[in-house]
């Protein structure tokens, strides 16, 4: 069973002298799904991108491990998949030659998983298609698809329930509720309602407040 642990002790965070979060403590582990609220401009993505490393703009401590970040952040990365905003894909590539790619900076390549992970997002028939000529849904599915292939026990979405349909949504509700099971830990934003009995909700709302900002 993994034995997974991160920690944000009073984690603040602020964007045009804007005080966005201020105050965040919050303790995840192995087998939570958290779904990270608030309205649009309340730090959301922000928050994912200070987890991921990708900004260091914010104050306070984050542990992974029961070890600070300067100690233990690449150990962390080497765990994650972070999926963004944008699809993170090649339009000039299809969707196999995409995942191809992915699959060689991990090591591990398999054509037939990569075509098994494209049938389960609903994109058998277009798997040698360039990736220009499909739509932004499709474009959705091929960087979902990587969830199928990846064995990273962290995974980091941010809203990844966008442009694609209700069958989609399902059978991407039911790999997040494998992978906490298996005792992955699964962080999103969303404003989808998530059906699991490991959900945690963070509502940033709460951690911006009057108080927070004086």
């Amino acid at each position: 069973m993994l034995d997974l642990s991160l920690e944000l002790r009073d984690l603040s965070c602020e964007r045009d002298d804007r005080v966005l979060f201020a105050g965040l403590c919050a303790q995840f582990n192995s087998g939570d799904v958290v779904q990270i609220e608030g309205p649009n401009g309340s730090g959301k993505t922000t928050l994912l991108k200070v987890l991921t490393t990708i900004s260091n703009d914010y104050r306070g401590e984050i542990y992974w491990d029961r070890k600070p970040f300067s100690q233990s952040k690449f150990e962390f990365l080497s765990q994650l998949l972070f999926l963004g905003h944008l699809p993170g894909i090649k339009k000039a590539l299809s969707p196999v030659e995409n995942l191809l790619w992915y699959q060689r900076i991990s090591g591990e390549v398999s054509k037939d998983r990569i075509f098994s992970a494209l049938t389960q997002v609903g994109l058998a028939g277009y798997e040698d298609v360039p990736c220009y000529q499909l739509s932004a849904g499709q474009h959705r599915r091929v960087a979902l698809s990587r969830l199928y292939l990846d064995p990273s026990p962290v995974w980091i979405l941010d809203e990844p329930f966008t442009a694609i349909d209700k069958k989609g949504v399902a059978a991407l509700e039911r790999l997040i509720a494998e992978r906490a099971e298996k005792g992955g830990l699964v962080i999103l934003t969303t404003h989808q309602d998530i059906n699991s009995p490991s959900l945690k909700k963070v509502n940033l709302q709460d951690f911006n407040t009057v108080e927070a900002q004086s």
